[in-house]
């Protein structure tokens, strides 16, 4: 009789039993070598060097500490309830890796200085795609989102050079610390929004004063975790920005308004020397209203150039990095 066509059967992948035969894990070291043996049937080269590293470190981390079998199911809740935060429009493992430092080594490593090119940070959990495409001097944020503040500046290359229809996409929480992405009943962006510059590479936008905001540990695995490792769970108010053009390296980047006390300890490393910035007072009517504020008469302003370098500046600055 044959079987019902809704039956499934476990699949097998396309890999077949190694040629070489495998020794019984006797001991830790056994596990460890036919971890890698394994591993070296491998065709990329690229992914080979990867997975034999992480291989050889997670497994040397396991008998440094001599992890036990506790603290292993530990871990695996902890990455089961990162994993359960995520949603498409937020990404719980970058914050993960943001506070373990390994987004900003990554980013050092894949994004040296060149020149006086604008120094590039970390992403964040919370960028999403769906900002909107706005016009010059437009604001990103609904009125009462915090006080108000207007960005204006151009966008150069290493030369000095304006950078015309360069795309400038920026995103901060409102002044209670929140991101949009962090209220459950967000129904369209706030508080972020995408701009071009013009001819002259100018770009301009209203927005709302940077506030310094905890990682929520209540609902949050890894501020939960800041918790178990008695580090503060704060970091320094900044502003977003991601700036694109034709011909040259992507920008991920912030600015971190001076004299907020958690500039130094940024629970995610994000914070270098020339992304603190200075806003200054504006106290005058027609100014505000000439940039578009509808309420009272003061404002800060956040006067920003942003130098983007070539990708052949950022390989050879890549170069000179690994050499040094």
């Amino acid at each position: 009789m044959s079987e019902s066509p809704s039956v499934k059967h476990a699949v097998k992948n396309q890999f077949d039993a190694p040629a070489q035969e495998l020794p019984l894990p006797e001991g830790p070291d056994v596990i460890t070598r036919n971890a890698i043996a394994l591993n070296s049937l491998n065709p990329d080269p690229r992914s080979k060097l990867i997975f034999d590293n992480l291989i050889r470190h997670l497994h040397e981390f396991v008998r440094e500490t001599q992890l036990t079998t506790d603290e292993w199911m530990t871990a695996i809740q902890f990455l089961t309830a990162t994993g359960q935060t995520c949603t498409p429009i937020r990404q719980e493992f970058i914050l993960l890796s943001d506070v373990l430092g390994v987004s900003a080594l990554v980013d050092a490593l894949n994004n040296p200085t060149v020149g006086n090119s604008t120094q590039s940070t970390v992403l964040g959990p919370f960028f999403t795609e769906d900002a909107a495409d706005l016009t010059s001097g437009d604001s990103i944020a609904s009125e009462g989102k915090g006080s108000y503040l207007y960005v204006t500046g151009r966008v150069v290359d290493t030369a000095g050079r304006p950078i015309p229809n360069a795309t400038i996409e920026t995103w901060e929480t409102d002044d209670h610390g929140f991101y949009d992405t962090q209220y459950s009943d967000r129904d369209h962006p706030d508080c972020r929004g995408r701009f071009k510059s013009d001819a002259h590479g100018v770009y301009a936008f209203r927005a709302v004063v940077p506030v310094a905001y905890p990682i929520p540990g209540d609902v949050c695995p890894v501020g939960q975790l800041l918790e178990k490792m008695h580090r503060h769970n704060m970091r320094p108010a900044h502003l977003h920005m991601m700036v694109e053009a034709e011909g040259f390296q992507k920008l991920i980047t912030s600015f971190y308004p001076e004299g907020d006390k958690w500039i130094a300890s940024d629970a995610v490393f994000g914070v270098k020397k020339s992304l603190v910035v200075k806003l200054r007072t504006v106290d005058d009517e027609n100014e505000a209203r000439s940039k578009g504020f509808a309420k009272g008469s003061t404002f800060k302003l956040l006067e920003q150039d942003i130098v983007l370098a070539s990708p052949e500046e950022t390989q050879r600055a890549r170069e000179s990095l690994s050499k040094a």
